[in-house]
């Protein structure tokens, strides 16, 4: 196999009746999908699209998003995955913005011009004209400030990624991923279906996560892995303490997208007996560039060694490398960096430079080269001139027992220039008071790093991927 698109025919040929892709509504075989795939390229190029061109994909996570990625490969043209929970308008912008020919999804949606229904059609054999070189993927940033930007992966940044990961991750032919997470985010995409389907296993697509079904499924499907975010695994941990469920089938389960509480981790470890192997990455990185090591040691409170083939430098602000254990700016050098973004040269200029990624996270590297996250330097708080990290703050929240989810960011304060404000959700059954955290907090940190209010909340809320959404939070307590 020469490219990522030849994929299902190398497969079908392989192992024609083995287990490809399902979700809740179909089951397709090797040989099915294969066909499903040149039926889904034929309708594409029906539709004028060829090399070059760009298709846009409404949907919710469901089989037919993966056949139109390898669809639309076969024809040499790229694939931008829209969210269909945003607004119209933030549809139409990416839609736009991206240059789609094309834009598939159900008939009816605002903007679409191909019914995914029309792919289904009898199989007509289309040969594959993509090439390494061309572009794979617009993957669109969650848009903490202004607009997303369209993120642009080629088909070496997959490959590159994809043999990454299944290398850390030890996969091979008897994996079967169960994808969880969205299908628009780079994660979904690159760990749970493009490796494990490379490594000759197979997926299963979920549908919208459910914590209160989620062990159901597991057993049901059987699973050797799935990969999630920390408020997946929160929700887990809360469901009913009489809950047993059987997860045998799981070898090891993967987080990323944000930092994980190590008290978080070993609560899930304790109870569901099912490592977690965490990892760090961005989307301008093709997904992933830090993985603790399958095989150990592990490190809770780490996001684990480089990937091999990438290099992690931890840089100060004149972007000169520090000594180990000293606090900078996370850089990150591989295969695997982004082509830039899309129509803003001005900004793929600062994010890349000399090839090398600027990631605008604050890290160290410890004695054994493993990577700990500090912060966000845009969530950095300045109290009166002292620098404060809301992750070394909610860090010191999680280790009372009563909480299970914790945020901090900081507020104008006219004397300071600015305080952190904690919100904190707790744990099921359990009661605690502002004042006992504060009072915690005390024990546990220097006094300008104690928060100014802590305030008991039901639920954080969360953008789409289902990291917190700081923003959001920074604007209710204006």
């Amino acid at each position: 196999m020469s490219h990522i698109a030849e994929l299902p025919d190398t497969r079908a040929a392989f192992a024609p009746d083995a287990p490809c892709v399902a979700d809740d509504r179909l089951t397709l075989s090797n040989a099915r999908f294969r066909d499903r795939v040149h039926a889904a390229a034929a309708e594409l190029r029906r539709a004028g699209v060829g090399d070059g061109d760009v298709v846009a994909v409404v949907l919710p996570n469901r089989v037919e998003l993966v056949i139109v990625l390898f669809a639309a490969w076969r024809l040499g043209a790229a694939v931008t995955p829209v969210n269909p929970g945003l607004t119209d308008d933030d549809i139409g912008y990416q839609i736009a913005d991206s240059g789609a020919t094309v834009v598939i999804g159900d008939a009816g949606r605002p903007g679409v011009t191909l019914d995914v229904t029309a792919l289904g059609g009898p199989a007509e054999p289309v040969v594959a004209t993509g090439h390494d070189d061309g572009l794979a993927l617009i993957i669109y940033t969650s848009g903490t400030t202004g607009r997303p930007k369209g993120v642009l992966l080629g088909h070496d940044n997959l490959a590159a990624m994809c043999a990454m990961t299944i290398d850390a991750l030890g996969l091979d032919a008897t994996e079967h991923s169960l994808l969880i997470l969205p299908l628009f985010h780079v994660n979904g995409i690159v760990v749970s279906v493009l490796s494990p389907l490379l490594a000759g296993g197979h997926t299963t697509v979920a549908g919208k996560f459910s914590a209160a079904g989620f062990f159901d499924l597991v057993e049901r499907v059987r699973p050797t892995y799935f990969s999630g975010v920390p408020a997946i695994y929160a929700m887990l941990v809360a469901q009913p303490a009489e809950a047993r469920p059987d997860l045998s089938s799981l070898r090891r389960v993967i987080c990323g997208a944000a930092p994980m509480p190590a008290e978080l981790i070993a609560r899930f470890e304790q109870r569901f007996g099912v490592p977690i192997v965490e990892g760090y990455g961005l989307s301008e990185g093709t997904c992933a560039s830090t993985l603790n090591p399958v095989a150990g040691p592990r490190k809770p409170g780490t996001v684990g060694l480089p990937l091999p083939g990438q290099t992690v430098t931890i840089v100060d602000a004149d972007g000169r490398p520090v000594e180990d254990g000293t606090p900078g700016e996370v850089v990150i050098s591989g295969p695997n960096v982004m082509r830039g973004y899309l129509g803003k040269p001005e900004e793929t200029v600062k994010a890349v430079r000399d090839g090398r990624l600027h990631t605008g996270d604050v890290g160290y590297l410890d004695a054994d080269g493993y990577l700990v996250l500090v912060d966000r330097i845009k969530d950095m708080i300045i109290r009166g001139g002292e620098n404060l990290y809301p992750k070394e703050i909610e860090n010191a929240l999680y280790r009372h027992p009563a909480v299970h989810e914790a945020a901090v960011v900081g507020i104008p304060d006219p004397v300071l220039g600015e305080v952190p404000v904690a919100h904190v959700v707790a744990a099921p059954g359990a009661r605690v008071t502002s004042a006992e955290l504060t009072a915690h907090c005390r024990d546990e940190l220097a006094a300008f790093k104690v928060p100014a209010t802590i305030v008991l909340t039901a639920a954080l809320p969360r953008n789409p991927v289902g990291k917190i959404d700081k923003k959001q939070l920074r604007a209710s307590v204006a």
